[in-house]
C-alpha cells in the first residue's frame, strides 16, 4: 500500500509540475522523467530504509540486505506504470498536454481512492467504511488537482 501510494502520488505531482502551458510538449521526455524520478525515490527511499534499521553486525551481508531492501520498493515504480503508459500514448496519439494531465491527475485520484478501498477492506473494514478510507487517499489526489489549477 505504502508504495502504491507513494508512487501514484509522486506520478500526479510530477504530472502536475511537468504541463507547460505555452510550451512545447514533450510527452516521452515527461514519461522518462516520471519514470527515472520513481527509481530515484525507490532507491533513496530503500537506501534510507536500509540505514535506519540495519544494525552493524547483523545476519546477512550488508550489501544482500541493502538490495533487499531496494527490492521492496518496486511498488513504487509500478504505481508510475499509468501515468507513464498514458504520457508515451500521447506521444504516439497526438493528444493535447492539458487533457493528459487533467485525465493521468483523475486516474490517479481514482487509483488512490481503488488503493485506500481496496487496503481497508483487505484489514476487514466494513464497506461504508473503506469507501471514506477510499476517499481520504483520494483527497492526497484531488489536493493535487487544486494546486495543479490555483499554480498554473
Amino acid at each position: 500500500m505504502f508504495g502504491g501510494v507513494y508512487g501514484t502520488v509522486l506520478a500526479s505531482a510530477l504530472l502536475a509540475a511537468l504541463e507547460q502551458e505555452g510550451g512545447e510538449y514533450t510527452p516521452f521526455y515527461d514519461a522518462a522523467w516520471v519514470l527515472v524520478t520513481a527509481v530515484a525515490a525507490g532507491l533513496a527511499h530503500g537506501y534510507a530504509h536500509h540505514m535506519a534499521t540495519h544494525e552493524h553486525g547483523s545476519a546477512g551481508h550488508r550489501w544482500l540486505v541493502l538490495l533487499r531492501a531496494v527490492w521492496h520498493e518496486w511498488p513504487v515504480i509500478a504505481a508510475t506504470a499509468p501515468s507513464v503508459l498514458l504520457l508515451v500514448l500521447s506521444g504516439f496519439a497526438g493528444w493535447k498536454e492539458s487533457a493528459v494531465t487533467a485525465v493521468g491527475l483523475g486516474l490517479n485520484t481514482a487509483l488512490l481512492f481503488g488503493w485506500g478501498t481496496l487496503v481497508a477492506r483487505r484489514l476487514g473494514y466494513r464497506p461504508g467504511r473503506a469507501l471514506l478510507i477510499g476517499a481520504a487517499d483520494a483527497t492526497i489526489g484531488l489536493a493535487i488537482i487544486v494546486a495543479n489549477a490555483v499554480l498554473k
